[in-house]
C-alpha cells in the first residue's frame, strides 16, 4: 500500500509472522540468487516480474509457487507479496492445486491472481487475515503426519534447543532415515532447513518485540551473528539488515 507525510508518497513494508509461516508485502527488494528453506509464494503486485531458476529458464509472471531449496533469482519493480508456507496445515498440496499451469517444478498463475491484486490496490491498511484467505483458500487442508506435525512445533517453540535429527527421530520412534525421509516427504523441506526456518522466525519475532538482533541470533541457536548473516541472506537473497534499514513493519500474528 502507500501511505502520504506531507506531500511525499511513502511506500510501507510490512512483514507479518504467523506461527511456522511468514508474509511480506511492499516495494520490491533487490534480490541475489538465493534458495527459501520452505515453499513460497511470489506476487507480483503493481506488475509483473522476472523469476530465473537455476537451469536457466527464464520467465514474466504475476505470480509462482516455488519449492522450498529450489535457487532462484525474482527481479521486479513495484509492491510484492512474498509468502512463506510451512506444511504444519497441510496447505502445500492445496495451493499446488490453485496453480493453473503446473508444467514445470514452479507452478504459476494462482487462481485468485487477480482477487489478491484487486484487493491489495485498494484504500487503506491491508488484513493480513484477508491475505492468507486469498492466498491459502478456504478448503480444509489435509493433516500431515502427528509425528512430524509435533516435530515442526517443537522446534518453533525452542529453536535454541532444537534437537539432533537423531534425537528427533528417537522421540518420533523412529529410525533417523525412516525420520529425515518423512519429513521431508511431510514437510516439503528437509529437517536441517526447517530447523533454520525456526530460528529465523524466532529472530523476527523477537526484534519485532523490541529485542536486539545479535542477542536474538544467539538464543535462536545460530552460532555466530555471521552465522546467522550468512543464512539469512542464503535463504532470503539479502540480509536481515538490509530488510530492517528500510523501516520494515514486523508484526506478530496469532495462528
Amino acid at each position: 500500500m502507500t501511505t502520504t507525510t506531507g506531500t511525499a508518497a511513502v511506500q510501507r513494508r510490512v512483514v507479518w509472522l504467523w506461527p511456522g509461516q511468514v508474509a511480506y508485502f511492499g516495494p520490491s527488494f533487490h534480490l541475489d540468487t538465493h534458495s527459501a528453506a520452505v515453499h513460497t509464494l511470489a506476487f507480483g503486485i503493481d506488475t509483473a516480474f522476472t523469476i530465473t531458476m537455476s537451469g536457466g529458464s527464464v520467465r514474466r509472471l504475476r505470480s509462482v509457487l516455488i519449492p522450498a531449496r529450489t535457487p532462484h533469482r525474482i527481479e521486479g519493480t513495484g509492491r510484492m507479496l512474498f509468502f512463506y508456507l510451512d506444511a504444519q496445515s497441510g496447505c502445500i498440496e492445496s495451493v499446488r492445486g490453485r496453480m493453473r499451469d503446473r508444467s514445470t517444478s514452479a507452478p504459476a498463475d494462482h487462481r485468485a491472481t487477480a482477487e489478491l491484486l484487486s484487493y491489495l490496490s485498494g484504500p487503506g491498511r491491508p488484513d493480513p487475515a484477508e491475505i492468507r484467505r486469498i492466498v491459502l483458500g478456504g478448503n480444509a487442508f489435509t493433516p500431515i503426519d502427528h509425528r512430524i506435525r509435533r516435530t515442526m512445533e517443537t522446534l518453533l517453540a525452542d529453536p535454541g534447543r532444537a534437537p539432533a535429527a537423531t534425537v528427533a527421530a528417537a522421540v518420533a520412534g523412529l529410525s533417523e532415515s525412516r525420520f529425515l525421509h518423512l519429513f521431508t516427504a511431510q514437510a516439503g523441506t528437509s529437517y536441517r532447513r526447517y530447523r533454520l526456518w525456526a530460528r529465523l522466525l524466532y529472530v523476527g519475532a523477537a526484534v519485532a518485540e523490541g529485542g536486539d538482533l545479535t542477542a536474538a541470533a544467539a538464543d535462536a541457536g545460530f552460532a555466530s551473528a555471521s552465522h546467522f548473516s550468512d543464512t539469512f541472506r542464503a535463504l532470503f537473497g539479502l540480509t536481515a539488515t538490509a530488510v530492517l534499514s528500510q523501516g520494515t513493519e514486523i508484526i506478530i500474528m496469532a495462528r
